[in-house]
C-alpha cells in the first residue's frame, strides 16, 4: 500500500515534539510491515525511511497529493480536504477549541476518553519506537522526581507538581520542559532550591534523567488526550502519580501509578513510591505503546475506509465544554 502521511511541521523533532514522533514512528514501523510510505511536511524535512513532499502552504492541499497514493492519513486539518479523490483518516491529537465545527467522518482519537468526549469509539493508543530509548535501568539509583511536558501551560499544572513535592519533607523535583522565571505565566518565579529547571531535553539527556527519576508527577487540569509523557516515563519504571483527567485512568493502572485530584492523596502515594512495580511499569510501555502495535491498528483503520466503511456513525463533535481548569484541591 502507498500511504502518505500530511502534517504540517518538520520532521525529524530534535526536541519533545509529541507528534512529530508519533507520526515519525508510524512511518517506519509501516515501512518494515512492507507498505510505501511518503510525508508532505514543512521545507527542512528529512527522511531515511521515506520519501519527504514538501508542504506548500500558499497551495490547496488537494493539488499536493501525488495521484498514486492508496490512502493519506492527516495529523491536521486543512481546507479543501473534500476535493481529494483518495480514501483518506484523520487524527485529532489534541482537544480542539468549543467553537469547532463537527469533526472528518473518519477521524481518529488517540485513546478510548478523547474519542468518547467527541461522541465517538474511534481511537489508537499513540505508541513509540523503544529500541531508539536507552535500555531501562532497573537497579539505577533514583533519586528525584519529574515533571515532563510543556510546563508554560496552566493545563499542564507544572505549579501543582511543585506545591506536591513542597508538600513532602526532602523530595527533589526536576521540570523537565520549564523554566524557572516564566515571564509568559505573569510573572511568576520558582525559588525552591528543591525545584530544578531543564528548558530544553534531548533524547540521550531525558533517557538519562528519566533513568534515575522516582517517578512522574502529572497534576494535569484539563482532559489530556494521551500524554507521551506519561509512556515515556513508564518505560524507564516511573511510576505515574497524577489527576483522573482524559487519558490518565486508561493507561494508569493501581500497579503502577495513583490518581487523584486531592493534594493529600497524592502526597502520600509520592511518600510510598517504592510501593509501586518499576518493573510492571517498564514492561506496560513496553508491551501496550509501542509502535508497531500503533501501526497494526491504524492498518485496521486504513482497510476499512479502503473497503468504504467510516469509521464514526456521525461527524464527531465535542459533546459538552471545556472547563477552564478541572477540579485540583
Amino acid at each position: 500500500m502507498k500511504i502518505l502521511i500530511a502534517n504540517d511541521t518538520i520532521i525529524p523533532v530534535h526536541y519533545y515534539g509529541g507528534t512529530e514522533r508519533v507520526i515519525w514512528y508510524l512511518g517506519k514501523e509501516l515501512v518494515k510491515l512492507g507498505h510505501e510510505v511518503s510525508y508532505l511536511v514543512k521545507k527542512g524535512s528529512t527522511c531515511d525511511f521515506a520519501r519527504i513532499i514538501p508542504l506548500d502552504n500558499a497551495r490547496p492541499i488537494d493539488q499536493q497529493i501525488p495521484v498514486d497514493i492508496d490512502l493519506i492519513h492527516f495529523h491536521t486539518t486543512w481546507e479543501h480536504m473534500d476535493r481529494i479523490n483518495q480514501p483518506y483518516v484523520v487524527t485529532m491529537h489534541g482537544n480542539g477549541d468549543d467553537t469547532m465545527a463537527p469533526l472528518n467522518i473518519n477521524t481518529i482519537f488517540v485513546s478510548q476518553n478523547h474519542a468518547q468526549r467527541f461522541g465517538s469509539t474511534s481511537f489508537v493508543y499513540n505508541g513509540l519506537d523503544w529500541n531508539d530509548y536507552s535500555p531501562f535501568a532497573k537497579n539505577a539509583k533514583r533519586e528525584y522526581f519529574h515533571f515532563l511536558g510543556n510546563a508554560a501551560w496552566r493545563i499542564k499544572n507544572v505549579q501543582g507538581a511543585i506545591d506536591l513535592i513542597q508538600l513532602t519533607r526532602f523530595e527533589k523535583l526536576k521540570v523537565l520542559g520549564g523554566v524557572r522565571f516564566n515571564l509568559n505565566m505573569g510573572w511568576r518565579f520558582t525559588f525552591t532550591s528543591r525545584v530544578g529547571f531543564i528548558r530544553k531535553v534531548g533524547a540521550k539527556t531525558k533517557d538519562k534523567l528519566l533513568n534515575h527519576s522516582k517517578g512522574l508527577i502529572f497534576p494535569v487540569r484539563w482532559h489530556e488526550p494521551f500524554g507521551l509523557a506519561i509512556i515515556e516515563s513508564l518505560y524507564y519504571g516511573c511510576p505515574v502519580v497524577g489527576t483522573p483527567y482524559g487519558s490518565l485512568p486508561e493507561l494508569v493502572n493501581k500497579q503502577i501509578g495513583f490518581l487523584s485530584i486531592h493534594k493529600s492523596e497524592l502526597l502520600q502515594a509520592l511518600e510510598n513510591i517504592q510501593a509501586f512495580d518499576s518493573v510492571l511499569c517498564h514492561e506496560t510501555a513496553l508491551e501496550n505503546f509501542n509502535s508497531r502495535k500503533m501501526a497494526m491498528a491504524y492498518l485496521e483503520k486504513y482497510s476499512r475506509v479502503m473497503d468504504g466503511d467510516k469509521l464514526n456513525i456521525l461527524n464527531p463533535r465535542k459533546i459538552h465544554a471545556d472547563r477552564s481548569l478541572l477540579d485540583w484541591d
